[in-house]
């Protein structure tokens, strides 16, 4: 009996040892559900977790990050060139540039976020024989970038498509920029991310030398085009605006050609794409390269989803003869929706309805009837009894083709209220 309890002893005391030395295993915990309460009434209740506490909306508030740093390009300062604040800036920086002639300074911009601004006048980028890498004044590579107040001329390069600006990729803003001189203004290249935005900008004066169409700005197959509140004239065979792009947005801007100018098509898509188009003054000179004013279709589909919406423009021809618009149906296909809405012409031509959709309250008038705009066809008299007989165009895929904007000398674009009596055409006060 005693060998039996000290041999229970010492097993009794080497468990208890063991099972200190060992980790602590404890069970997982039960999800918590709820509870269950005794109402007033004497009843059971269940009562459920309560909902969690939403988090703030975007999650923590973020550190204040640091101001935006600033360098400043002058002649005679430490950044004196454009290489070298190309090779100075680092993402996310606003580089100024002092207004003056900046002759024979390409570069490459290859930083992901950049603000690039002119500061006392508009600097000029002069070409002067240059390029970089046969493109360009300036490449952008691929960043989210935004160029304010520049000027671009005399850009020539070996292939003949020598730009003021080839954009490549990413996202590119342009406010008050000019291009002029250049065998092309602007040229994209075709990749389906990128993003165009350009507003109160200037483009003109195509250069009249060797085979190439020398577009004032071509806009290959990008994913987004906006153009608003910018003039574009004297374009020489090539086109004012070619855009091949998926999505366009081309408003309150006045694409004309110009008594010298020999442009061919003021604005194509040969792409098709879903292309909008309201509140524009476009005109063909008497020395066009083409009949057309307006294109759409000729080279046949890009994409899958293809639309055109013309509404509240005023179109104006010099020539003997015009198409103020002309659909390719049978390359972009008949079904094609084609919205032709409340658009005012003036001179010879035809405007007639292309595809499927709607065409009314188009309407033709003599030059000689309209209010000039810098010598330019373009408003009808207050006194118009054309006044109130178009009905408002509607919307579409959630965008509105009822003019908001007008197009404003000598460049830019002004907000507008509509009067009680709408008129066709790009003008309503």
């Amino acid at each position: 009996m005693m060998r039996t309890a000290l041999a229970a002893l010492i097993l009794t005391t080497t468990l208890a040892v063991a099972a200190l030395a060992a980790p602590e295993q404890l069970p997982s915990g039960s999800q918590y559900l709820g509870e269950v309460r005794r109402g007033p009434d004497g009843k059971l209740l269940s009562v459920p977790k309560p909902a969690a506490e939403p988090a703030a909306e975007g999650g923590p508030a973020p550190a204040a990050s640091a101001p935006a740093r600033v360098l400043r390009v002058a002649p005679g300062t430490a950044l004196a060139t454009i290489p070298q604040a190309a090779q100075a800036a680092q993402d996310g920086d606003i580089i100024e540039i002092q207004a003056g002639t900046y002759r024979g300074q390409p570069v490459v911009w290859t930083q992901k976020k950049l603000t690039i601004r002119g500061v006392g006048g508009r600097p000029v980028m002069l070409a002067d024989g240059t390029h970089a890498e046969g493109k360009a004044a300036w490449v952008i590579r691929n960043g989210d970038i935004e160029i304010e107040n520049i000027e671009f001329r005399g850009n020539r390069v070996p292939d003949g498509n020598g730009a003021g600006i080839r954009f490549e990729r990413g996202r590119l803003r342009l406010r008050a920029c000019a291009f002029f001189d250049n065998e092309m203004g602007l040229l994209t290249t075709n990749h389906p991310e990128a993003v165009l935005e350009i507003s109160d900008s200037e483009f003109g004066a195509a250069p009249r030398h060797g085979t190439v169409l020398h577009h004032l700005l071509y806009v290959g197959g990008i994913a987004r085009f906006t153009l608003t509140g910018s003039r574009l004239s004297g374009g020489y065979r090539g086109h004012l605006v070619k855009s091949r792009a998926r999505e366009n947005h081309v408003s309150y801007n006045l694409l004309v050609d110009g008594p010298e100018g020999q442009a061919s098509y003021e604005l194509e898509f040969p792409n098709g794409g879903v292309a909008y188009v309201v509140g524009n003054l476009i005109g063909q000179s008497a020395g066009t390269d083409n009949m057309t004013l307006v294109a759409y279709g000729a080279e046949g589909p890009r994409w899958q989803d293809n639309a055109l919406y013309l509404a509240h423009n005023t179109l104006v021809n010099d020539h003997p003869n015009a198409r103020f618009l002309h659909v390719w149906t049978d390359k972009i296909g008949a079904s094609t929706e084609v919205w032709v809405l409340n658009n005012l012409t003036a001179g010879t031509g035809t405007l007639e309805p292309f595809g499927s959709g709607r065409f009314e309250g188009n309407v033709s008038v003599p030059r000689s009837s309209l209010i000039p705009l810098d010598g330019i066809p373009a408003r009808l008299p207050v006194s118009s009894p054309l006044r109130g007989t178009v009905r408002p165009p509607g919307d579409v895929r959630g965008q509105s083709l009822l003019p908001s904007a007008e197009f404003n000398l000598p460049v830019g674009s002004k907000a507008i209220s509509l009067p009680a009596r709408l008129a066709p055409g790009a003008f309503q006060q």
